[in-house]
């Protein structure tokens, strides 16, 4: 069974089952529902508590010895199992498998997996986590969301905020939600319950938003301007390579080239995302609820500025490179569909990159 993060309080609230796994790439939230998990077990009376972690020198027996011993003061106990890696190995797989074939009564096991990818979670060690009991995954919440996010902690403190104010907010905290966890705490103690105004915000919460650069393509599918140019400007400012922003643009515009190519061809959509490698169920969603908005001919000319950026920071060319990232960014907002024209005085492009299909 898998619950995300945020469903974990209401199934508390019903049951406390022998196994749970937690993992995901959230930090704030996984260590959020190892602390429900743990509160629900020491109510029910689980007092004892002992924790393992399968470091580099962790000998995996130790599992199954801890589950079959029993306190001398303690009938019931929580058992953690910590694996920093998310990755136990041959020997740890199989131990995990073992201990899920037959849990031990009277102990309430929390396994934490930090680092696991998606390769990970179709390991028999993990599907066995999850069959044999309940796994919590922490995932990132999404820039959509942060908002509602943000009303959520703000009202568990008797705070509100209109919604112009909570996107003000999300744009501050976006990518590092501990930092936005403690900006809202100090909501709390800067101002009293009840509806907190804009300008109380603005002077009060910190610009500590992150971005991942991996993120970049998704972010120019979704197409919104403002947020393209705020994101560029932070991973300036966070001394980021340009070639790596160019290599994340470029390779999300050969994906929107390569599918809109297979597409016109009569391939299904879903064939084509799979040979685009467009993995993730937000980074699918964005693809296929922006791709009508693009043509073959606006990603073909958009590889061919990229081109002229590349040759930007290698020197051969003149010019602000991360003004050419933006403005090859904008190529694909929402309310500038159409192709951007080259600018005057720009060299011309060498043959093999004149619009042709074989750039995808």
């Amino acid at each position: 069974m898998r619950l995300p993060s945020e469903q974990l309080a209401s199934h508390l609230a019903r049951d406390l089952k022998p196994l749970y796994t937690v993992f995901g790439n959230e930090p704030l939230l996984a260590l959020e529902a190892s602390d429900r998990i743990r509160a629900r077990a020491r109510a029910d009376g689980y007092t004892e508590r002992e924790v393992l972690t399968a470091d580099s020198g962790f000998k995996w027996n130790q599992l199954a010895l801890a589950g079959s011993s029993q306190s001398l003061f303690s009938t019931r106990k929580l058992l953690e199992l910590r694996i920093p890696t998310g990755k136990p190995g041959k020997e740890g797989g199989e131990a995990l498998q073992l201990y899920c074939r037959a849990l031990p009564p009277d102990t309430v096991t929390l396994v934490y997996v930090s680092d696991l990818d998606w390769r990970g979670q179709k390991a028999a060690w993990f599907e066995a986590l999850e069959r044999s009991g309940v796994a919590v995954e922490a995932r990132a919440v999404p820039r959509k969301a942060l908002p509602q996010w943000v009303a959520g902690r703000l009202r568990d403190q008797q705070q509100e905020a209109d919604a112009a104010t909570l996107e003000f907010i999300a744009d501050r905290v976006e990518g590092n939600l501990m930092a936005a966890h403690q900006e809202v705490q100090k909501l709390a103690l800067l101002f009293p319950a009840g509806a907190i105004s804009f300008d109380q915000v603005r002077g009060s919460v910190l610009d500590v938003a992150r971005y991942d650069v991996f993120n970049l393509g998704e972010i120019m599918l979704e197409g919104d301007p403002l947020r393209l140019a705020r994101v560029l400007d932070g991973l300036q400012g966070e001394g980021t390579a340009a070639p790596l922003v160019l290599w994340a643009f470029a390779e999300e515009i050969r994906a929107i080239g390569k599918i809109l190519t297979g597409i016109n061809a009569g391939k299904p959509a879903s064939m084509m995302l799979r040979e685009a490698r467009i993995w993730g169920p937000s980074h699918q969603s964005a693809m296929q609820n922006n791709l009508n908005r693009f043509t073959l001919t606006q990603a073909t000319e958009a590889l061919r500025h990229a081109a002229v950026i590349d040759r930007m920071v290698k020197g051969l060319v003149r010019g602000d490179t991360w003004n050419e990232l933006l403005q090859l960014a904008l190529r694909f907002a929402r309310n500038n569909p159409g192709v951007v024209k080259a600018q005057p005085g720009r060299r011309a492009m060498p043959a093999a990159f004149a619009a042709h299909p074989a750039l995808f």
